[in-house]
């Protein structure tokens, strides 16, 4: 073996017992920081885990129920599956992390970093993102229905096919969002920015749009049954095929 061979097999088979105890010490509570530690399916119901650095960390199916992860770094975590129910996140720091098919009903993710992360499917109901950034982030197919996300940032997020009846979106950021066949009934949009967002086939029946600003929207196949367009601005916007809150449909 040569002498690079012998130093990278060293470096190697010194590093996994040192993973290994911070792995071990984290479980057992004497340490709050993992980065980059194999914690798929652990159980860490009502941990403290304020602050901690989990970026990078594997957990997979792991337990977060009613967790404090206040402020903690999980960017480029992978959460897949994970259950944080009821889990404080607030200012947490979730950028590019994986939470695809994960459990975050009734959790508080105010003003945490979700920028490009990978939310598909998750299951988000009745959560708080109060001024979360989720720029370019994945939310296809996701329930966030009675979900607070005042003033969120969803620029060119991607939340088509998702639930979101009720949810409360005032001010939100959401130009270029893709918003296909997304259910927003009910939902609360007022001073919303939806310019150039794709809202084909959308549903905002009793929507709330006053103030939103949708020029350059497309609205192909919507529908707006009984929505409010108090001051909304559609300038540009597409409304071929689009159901108006009079009833008749858009030529």
């Amino acid at each position: 073996m040569t002498p690079r061979l012998l130093i990278l097999a060293f470096l190697l088979a010194s590093a996994t017992p040192s993973r290994a105890a911070d792995t071990s010490d984290f479980l057992a509570g004497r340490s709050k920081d993992c980065p980059g530690c194999n914690l798929a399916g652990a159980n860490l119901k009502r941990f403290d885990l304020s602050e901690a650095n989990l970026a990078g960390a594997n957990l997979a199916g792991a337990i977060l129920h009613r967790a404090t992860l206040t402020g903690v770094n999980l960017a480029d975590a992978n959460l897949t599956g994970a259950n944080l129910n009821k889990t404080d996140l607030k200012h947490a720091d979730l950028a590019s992390a994986r939470l695809g098919e994960a459990m975050l009903y009734e959790a508080d993710l105010s003003e945490a970093d979700l920028t490009r992360a990978d939310l598909a499917g998750a299951m988000m109901g009745s959560s708080h993102f109060t001024f979360a950034k989720l720029d370019a982030a994945n939310l296809a197919d996701a329930d966030l229905a009675d979900a607070q996300m005042h003033g969120a940032k969803l620029k060119g997020a991607d939340l088509s096919r998702s639930d979101l009846t009720q949810t409360t979106l005032r001010r939100a950021e959401l130009a270029g969002a893709h918003l296909e066949a997304t259910s927003l009934l009910r939902a609360d949009l007022r001073g919303a920015n939806l310019r150039d967002a794709d809202l084909r086939n959308a549903d905002l029946m009793h929507a709330d749009l006053t103030g939103a600003d949708l020029s350059g929207a497309d609205l192909r196949g919507s529908r707006l049954l009984l929505a409010k367009l108090t001051d909304a601005k559609l300038d540009g916007a597409d409304l071929v095929g689009t159901v108006m809150p009079d009833g008749t449909t858009h030529p």
